[in-house]
């Protein structure tokens, strides 16, 4: 079920030996004009995931969103209860570490109430959102006794495939919006 505000489902099938992305399947192809009519169960239209997730039902993720409005539509350390609808979440809790989940709300209350994080203190380059959440990632991982990750490490693993992965889902959504639908060969990966 999509989350308020985040579009339209998108819709992918196949005719004139391409891939077509769409809202909906149309009657006729854009491409040919001819009836797209009935298919074979392996050629059957198929709903594309949805990348953004209503991030007040994430537990224990790293969260993204623009700072105004949507991603789908055209900072500091916040404790929101409304405007993560349309989010891009980042899991931080991985199978073996399940146990910490319990614990999370009590350690990031912990950390959050630090003087180090006060809305003053806030430097857009240097100790903005993601240096909070890449610290205290880090403050779980060694109270873990893990080793903590550095930024470059963080955000090529775990934020970049997630951030790549809506990349693509806003251009085709995009290029749906303008112009009715989007066209891939069928060699193009999803």
């Amino acid at each position: 079920m999509l989350c308020a505000g985040v579009g339209k489902p998108l819709i992918k099938f196949n005719h004139c030996k391409k891939s077509i992305y769409s809202f909906a399947v149309p009657q006729r192809c854009p491409l040919c004009q001819k009836d797209v009519g009935p298919r074979k169960l392996e050629e059957a239209p198929v709903s594309i995931a949805n990348p953004f997730t209503n991030g007040h039902r994430e537990k224990c993720s790293f969260l993204l969103r623009p700072t105004q409005g949507t991603f789908l539509s055209a900072c500091g350390v916040q404790r929101d209860g409304a405007g993560w609808e349309q989010s891009v979440s980042v899991p931080l809790v991985q199978p073996s570490m399940y146990g910490l989940m319990d614990q999370w709300d009590k350690y990031l209350e912990d950390f959050s109430t630090s003087g180090a994080w006060l809305p003053h203190r806030y430097e857009e380059d240097r100790h903005n959102c993601y240096t909070y959440t890449l610290t205290f990632i880090n403050c779980v991982l060694t109270t873990e006794g893990k080793e903590p990750l550095d930024k470059s490490e963080f955000t090529e693993k775990h934020v970049v495939p997630r951030t790549r992965l809506a990349s693509k889902y806003i251009t085709v959504y995009r290029a749906i919006e303008e112009c009715g639908f989007y066209v891939t060969d069928h060699a193009d990966r999803e």
